[in-house]
């Protein structure tokens, strides 16, 4: 769900990330499959942002044939800061928007980027009213009957956050056992919490807001929610610098899928290898880390 007012049928878009716009990446693309599900990838307290990737920079790549592309017409929305979002003059802008044109400059091909609303982006490129959509589409494998997908250019790995006066020394199941936790009711979060953290004391809320509210407040030990979600609410204004990341980040797709990544239809292997292959020259020439640093100050992973 994201923005609290996505419905479960629609959960499959994408996890909760929106979080002070009303309210998106691991260590390394090799790193991740290191991670076990029940090990903080670090028990550092900082909350100072690293630039992820997804690729692996040694691997080379060939550039697919560009014959049949002429153009690129990408399709997002705009009210999912700061991936997409409508600028006061009207033009989008965003982590997302930002990136297409890195893709577009790296293929040197023409592009457009349009404004859909969420629940026509699939219509549109079933009917050809666009190519791509980069709208923070989560990979799963529902999603995957409806649309074909490029790698993930970021994930929403869980992780914890504790106020800034705990004396809690980390955020393992067995240092947070018989202690609280706020989550969000029937969440991805609040199942892995039930299966790995069975000693700790789950403190239920209708939505992450209201449990993020409730450690700020000092009614819960630690927050367990979205990596991404978190790291924009400890920067924003609401949480008032009362908190911090503690350990982490929780890797387990199975919990919390496999990222995001570019929507195409079905079966167009051309755009997609093309996507594949800008995505990763984008990554190994910088450009992907200085749009991350640029739209994530604080960092999530």
């Amino acid at each position: 769900m994201i923005c609290e007012k996505r419905t479960v049928a629609e959960a499959w878009r994408r996890s909760e990330i929106l979080t002070s716009f009303c309210f998106a990446l691991f260590v390394s693309a090799p790193l991740v499959a290191l991670v076990p599900a029940l090990a903080p990838a670090s028990a550092a307290e900082t909350v100072v942002a690293a630039a992820p990737s997804f690729w692996d920079p040694s691997r080379k790549m060939d550039k697919p044939d560009l014959g049949g592309l002429k153009q690129i017409r990408f399709l997002t929305e705009d009210d999912f800061p700061p991936f997409d979002f409508a600028l006061p003059d009207g033009t989008i802008a965003g982590f997302n928007v930002d990136l297409a044109r890195a893709i577009c400059e790296e293929l040197e091909l023409a592009c457009t980027i349009q404004r859909r609303r969420w629940d026509t982006l699939i219509a549109a490129l079933d009917e050809n009213g666009g190519d791509a959509a980069i709208a923070s589409f989560a990979i799963t494998a529902e999603a995957r009957k409806k649309l074909d997908f490029t790698a993930p250019y970021y994930t929403t790995p869980g992780r914890f956050v504790v106020r800034k006066d705990s004396v809690l020394p980390g955020a393992t199941p067995a240092e947070l056992a018989e202690r609280t936790i706020a989550v969000a009711a029937d969440s991805a979060h609040e199942a892995f919490l039930r299966k790995f953290f069975p000693a700790s004391t789950l403190a239920t809320y209708p939505t992450a807001q209201q449990a993020r509210t409730a450690l700020k407040e000092g009614r819960a030990h630690a927050m367990f929610g979205d990596a991404i979600s978190l790291a924009f609410w400890l920067n924003g204004a609401d949480a008032a610098d009362c908190c911090m990341f503690k350990d982490g980040p929780y890797a387990d797709p199975n919990f919390f899928g496999d990222g995001v990544g570019i929507a195409v239809k079905k079966n167009n292997i051309a755009l997609r290898r093309a996507l594949d292959y800008a995505l990763a020259r984008v990554a190994q020439k910088g450009a992907y880390s200085e749009l991350y640093l640029k739209y994530f100050p604080v960092g999530p992973y």
